[in-house]
């Protein structure tokens, strides 16, 4: 520890002497990217995919694409080499940024000559390289670079949910995992080496890792550790000071609780992303450390001009701006509305067997907006009401319901969460719904095994009481969304997106999407298009705040009663020291 706080002390006086700056260029580098970038490369793919009248990308079309659709794939391979490219540059102009301070020589011009100049020595089969080194240190690369572009980069929540379910995936998981972190401590000296020295990456991969081999990288990891302890205890208590005073100020008279409520959370907001530059800017220190002067330099003689610290100001004051007026607005209590409560499966909080008639009869005391359920096809082309594609963890039965007549189907009892009840027929599911006044969102489960005319035979049978009850429907099936939509054009229909990496992009009438790499860019176009978004599955608090704070119209979820007690929280009257609360529950960690 005495070597870190060593290196600490001389980091944090480079960080003190050109403060203003290094926060200037992170946050002009963030703004570029947050408001530039990943809406114009968002806006490529939509573009690209419509050019190919191709209305979304998933496991069920990405065969077809690359196929049949080559300039498409063209087209989204060359917008990916850009996006790399882009991601190595924000590394190149931060890199040299940082290193030009700590040497006392920065000036904007010279930083952006020298950026380029390192720009130019990548080569374009450098990138291929490059892919794979973002997805090596992506685990550990929030303790060094925070960019809304590798933030963007999410494992989908459903995903990891399925691994945990199984003790032989989640070990292959772990052991994973372990590994992609070992390669990439192995490998964090190689995009330095290739922009300060303007090395092709395979030699920067070579040389990173023989500068960690027998057990060098050990310090600089612990000096890592310690910085990201370090940062996240000063965060802890400066939010903490924050709650305390408005705890104080709650006791004063209308108006100032409000007034100070907003100052205090644009002083909250302006903190958080200073800690978040003050990490960044400490951590690639750390890892430049060998580009540093061999001795501390003394800062601070010369002068300032208007032409050096003019843009960092105004760069400063605009996001004090729009701190504030976003502070102004989460107060207003005008910017968050009521989403739909959808009770994932028909159960709240294991209160019964899934996708079970006795399981809803219980849910609809938490009157929930609406009950999500599962339909597959049988055998004799009828419709069962069950999620999974095999029976066994249910009830025992190694088969798929497709293999099954309704009869056998519902002969069987399943069994979960301490409860048992039989496995219900769609018509018993909907005549119960029916009698209970409880609008369905019904998930229409497809395979390769079901009938040609299922959707037609479906509509044909249930169309009618689906639109009398008010119910909706979604499905994974694009297909069978279309088929549904021009078979019953009133009926509402949603398709289900379990990733996002575009615009909103199809002729459904709205988006089941889940939550992990669901944000406010995709709900906003949805809305311009006047189709609404659900999110699923929100069952933890955090999760369920960022959704609403997002204005998603439908919440998807295991957990009723918590996403209930939030929504009451957030739409409701609640004291300021509250509603403060419940913000700092959406900052970055």
């Amino acid at each position: 520890m005495p070597a870190f706080w060593s290196a600490f002390k001389r980091h944090r006086q480079i960080f003190r002497a050109h403060w203003l700056t290094f926060v200037a260029v992170s946050y002009g580098l963030d703004l570029l990217i947050q408001f530039l970038v990943i809406p114009s490369f968002k806006f490529a793919t939509t573009w690209i995919l419509q050019a190919g009248e191709i209305p979304f990308v998933s496991y069920q079309n990405v065969v077809t694409i690359l196929t049949h659709h080559p300039l498409v794939v063209i087209a989204l391979f060359l917008e990916l080499l850009a996006l790399l490219w882009v991601i190595y540059a924000q590394f190149t102009l931060l890199l040299i940024a940082v290193r030009q301070l700590a040497r006392d020589r920065f000036d904007w011009r010279n930083w952006l000559g020298e950026s380029w100049a390192s720009l130019t020595h990548m080569r374009l089969g450098s990138l291929a390289f490059l892919l794979g080194y973002l997805i090596l240190i992506l685990p550990i690369s929030n303790l060094i670079f925070k960019t809304p572009l590798l933030a963007k980069v999410k494992v989908p929540a459903f995903i990891l949910d399925y691994l945990t379910r199984n003790g032989w995936l989640i070990s292959g998981a772990v052991l994973g995992y372990v590994v992609i972190l070992a390669f990439g401590v192995r490998l964090l000296y190689t995009l330095p080496t290739m922009v300060y020295h303007h090395a092709p990456t395979k030699a920067a991969f070579i040389n990173s890792w023989q500068r960690t081999a027998h057990g060098q990288w050990g310090p600089l990891v612990k000096q890592l550790l310690a910085l990201a302890v370090l940062t996240t205890l000063v965060s802890f208590l400066f939010y903490l000071t924050s709650l305390v005073a408005q705890a104080g100020f709650d006791l004063l008279p209308t108006p100032w609780p409000h007034h100070l409520a907003t100052a205090n959370l644009t002083l909250v907001q302006l903190g958080s992303e200073f800690l978040i530059v003050w990490q960044t800017i400490l951590s690639l220190l750390i890892l430049i450390a060998d580009e540093l002067p061999p001795h501390p330099l003394s800062f601070g003689h010369r002068r300032a001009t208007w032409r050096q610290w003019g843009l960092p100001v105004a760069l400063i004051a605009l996001f004090t701006l729009a701190a504030a007026a976003n502070a102004s607005t989460y107060f207003s209590g005008h910017s968050l509305t009521r989403p739909l409560t959808i009770a994932h499966r028909g159960v709240v909080n294991g209160n019964g067997v899934q996708n079970t008639i006795p399981a809803l009869k219980k849910t609809t005391h938490f009157h929930p907006d609406f009950v999500e359920m599962d339909v597959h096809e049988t055998k004799d082309h009828q419709f069962v009401v069950m999620h999974d594609e095999n029976l066994r963890a249910l009830t025992g039965v190694n088969q798929a319901p497709y293999q099954l007549t309704l009869r056998q189907l519902t002969a069987l009892t399943a069994k979960e969460n301490g409860h048992q009840a039989p496995v219900a027929s769609f018509d018993q599911y909907l005549k119960a719904a029916q009698q209970l006044h409880q609008p369905l969102l019904v998930e229409i489960k497809t395979t390769p095994h079901d009938s040609a005319d299922m959707i037609q035979r479906f509509n044909q049978r249930y169309g009618a009481t689906l639109l009398a009850q008010h119910d909706r429907v979604h499905s994974l099936d694009y297909t069978a969304v279309r088929q549904l939509q021009r078979a019953n054009p009133a009926l509402t229909v949603y398709y289900i997106q379990p990733y996002n990496f575009t615009f909103p992009n199809s002729a459904a009438d709205g988006y089941s999407m889940e939550y992990s790499t669901l944000n406010q860019d995709f709900i906003t176009q949805a809305h311009r298009q006047h189709k609404p978004v659900l999110a699923w599955d929100a069952n933890e608090p955090a999760v369920i705040k960022q959704l609403i704070f997002d204005h998603a119209d439908g919440l998807i979820t295991d957990n009723l009663t918590t996403v209930q007690a939030q929504i009451k929280a957030l739409t409701g009257h609640q004291s300021y020291l509250n509603q403060l609360a419940n913000f700092l529950d959406l900052l970055p960690n």
